[in-house]
């Protein structure tokens, strides 16, 4: 369980008892091509004759781009797809493949890359998994078992109690001014636990990096990852007496889809989304993904430069606009503090290798970026996921994400270490990650900002750490109990690497 052995990122689904090294996860798929002799895989060139890839162009914010960058763009063979002006992000199309560094050279271009590897579309699917989903049976008898005042499956949500949000819906269960976007694979609204608070005036699909508005476009296919629903259920599912309980029942949750129908997450379509959060009111955004197809860009190549800084001014605008942004931090067990760490899954639309790099120069984005807050996940006993990243400095918030029930079991009558969710068609299911964990977090800042409207991202998530109960290092960490540390925490009980200021607390959320 080290650095070096990662396992899958995003929801990992584990069957109560199951290693976590087997877990199924979301990651796509890779295909073979040479790797540079640098040993840093470098972006496949795109057939000039038909093969077209997305790139990204940046430019100076606030006045769109200059007339001889556009010339420029089309004499290099791209087509605009669409600019964001008001940070300098222009979206294109090309199939020449010296397309970006053509266009580096070009006056006032300050950096433009390629998005992907892959080709338009995509050449490959990513494997999403699939969540453990909630018997009728299981339904059935959790519903009979239901406490009065409670949904009928709260009894299995033993992550409400974790962060006292059973004892802060006593107080508030959070302000239908207050939205909090999803920026994922799709929200399924039509969910009964969903449908009451969900906001379509702030839902859009991003997946082109251009917004789509259509009615339902938000909403993933019968193809398509659960993953968006089920956080989308975690944070806001209502208390109506139906399913489950999120975390912040009574504010608004929007889908803001960014995952392709091959389940990745681009960064035009991240930036597009980030834009969009910023220009419709929303006040949180959750963000449990990293933009594909770099686990970590690093500022030293030039197209993940281009990526990292895109991405960086769409998060930055948002904040600027009012926007809390809460992020997964990672289930690879890496330190992100560490002074360098192996990524071998790296680009992973395209041909892998494993390439060393220094976490504080090369980021996971948008988690690792400034202003975002960055989780980490807790399991049923309140210690860090087994499969959790972590790393002082870098981790700011812990919350529950679950874990394998064999690793921390959780009190009756809850049943699974795992997270409950809501999942498209009316279900309900089980999964676990950071994923899962980043949610809580965004519900709590929702109570936050519900409790304290007028406050600003930054004195929101000030409440948000203050608030945190400090939680101490676990020392030493041997989560599977085979004799050997897993992990090691640094830092005091309120500022550590396994919990961040400590684990989000609901109750403080409402009555502070």
């Amino acid at each position: 369980m080290t650095a070096s052995q990662p396992r899958r990122r995003r929801a990992l689904v584990l069957p109560a008892g199951m290693a976590m090294a087997t877990a199924l996860a979301f990651l796509p798929n890779t295909a073979a091509t040479a790797a540079p002799a640098d040993g840093r895989p470098a972006a496949a060139p795109a057939d000039a004759a038909a093969e077209s890839l997305s790139y990204v162009v940046n430019v100076r914010g606030g006045h769109g781009a200059p007339a001889h960058v556009k010339k420029a763009i089309a004499e290099a063979g791209g087509t605009i797809v669409t600019s964001y002006d008001r940070i300098g992000v222009i979206v294109v199309h090309s199939s020449n493949a010296d397309f970006a560094r053509t266009v580096r050279t070009v006056r006032g271009v300050q950096s433009a890359g390629a998005t992907r590897n892959a080709p338009l579309p995509s050449a490959v699917t990513a494997d999403m998994g699939t969540p453990r989903v909630l018997g009728a049976a299981e339904v059935a008898e959790a519903r009979a078992e239901a406490v009065d005042g409670q949904d009928p499956l709260q009894g299995l949500q033993w992550d409400l109690p974790a962060i006292k949000a059973d004892k802060a819906h006593e107080k508030s269960l959070g302000s239908s001014r207050v939205t909090v976007a999803v920026i994922d694979t799709g929200v399924d609204d039509t969910h009964p636990d969903i449908a009451p608070n969900f906001d379509r005036a702030a839902s859009v699909n991003c997946v082109t990096g251009k917004p789509d508005t259509s009615d339902g476009a938000w909403r993933p296919s019968a193809e398509e990852s659960p993953h968006g629903t089920h956080v989308a259920g975690e944070i806001a599912a209502a208390k109506n007496g139906i399913g489950m309980t999120g975390v912040a029942p009574g504010v608004k949750v929007s889908g803001i889809k960014v995952s392709n129908p091959d389940g990745y997450f681009y960064t035009e379509a991240v930036v597009c989304g980030f834009m969009w959060a910023a220009e419709h009111g929303v006040d949180v955004t959750n963000n449990s993904y990293y933009t594909d197809p770099w686990y970590f860009n690093c500022e030293d190549d030039p197209d993940q430069k281009a990526l990292l800084k895109a991405v960086t001014r769409a998060t930055k605008y948002a904040e600027r606009r009012g926007t809390v942004n809460v992020a997964a931090a990672g289930n690879e067990n890496y330190d992100l503090a560490a002074d360098e760490i192996t990524d071998p899954v790296s680009p992973n639309d395209g041909t892998p290798s494993d390439r060393v790099i220094d976490p504080t120069e090369c980021l996971d984005i948008p988690t690792q970026l400034p202003g975002v807050v960055t989780v980490a996940s807790t399991g049923a006993k309140g210690l860090k996921s087994s499969f959790s990243n972590y790393g002082r400095g870098v981790i700011d918030i812990a919350a529950p994400g679950g874990d394998s029930t064999a690793y921390q079991t959780p009190a009756p009558p809850a049943t699974s270490g795992l997270i409950l969710g809501t999942l498209p068609g009316g279900k309900w299911g089980y999964m676990a990650g950071t994923s899962m964990a980043s949610p809580h977090v965004a519900g709590v800042a929702a109570l936050i900002k519900s409790t304290h409207p007028y406050a600003p991202p930054a004195l929101v998530k000030a409440l948000l750490y203050a608030q945190a109960d400090a939680t101490a290092c676990t020392d030493p960490y041997d989560i599977n109990g085979d004799g050997k540390v897993d992990a090691v925490c640094e830092g005091p009980r309120n500022r550590n690497g396994f919990y961040g200021w400590g684990t989000a607390d609901a109750l403080d959320a409402v009555t502070r």
